[in-house]
């Protein structure tokens, strides 16, 4: 009779396991980085004018168009 009562507690605790929420997704939205970040990238990149400048701009993330 011990039997029972240890596979009843077995399966409860399989049953929590499966409970617990799933690991977050990966967010849909690109990631924003800092301008410092980006001007690292592109002195590695050896940009230069206005290249360097697009390239900070979409290097930071989308921008909000009103």
């Amino acid at each position: 009779m011990k039997l029972i009562p240890c596979a009843v507690l077995a399966l409860v605790c399989a049953a929590g396991v499966q409970a617990a929420e799933p690991p977050a997704a990966p967010s849909a939205t690109p990631i924003k980085h800092s301008l410092k970040t980006c001007n690292r990238q592109a002195d590695a990149k050896k940009l230069t004018g206005a290249a360097r400048a697009t390239y900070v701009k979409n290097c930071q993330g989308p921008h909000k168009t009103s």
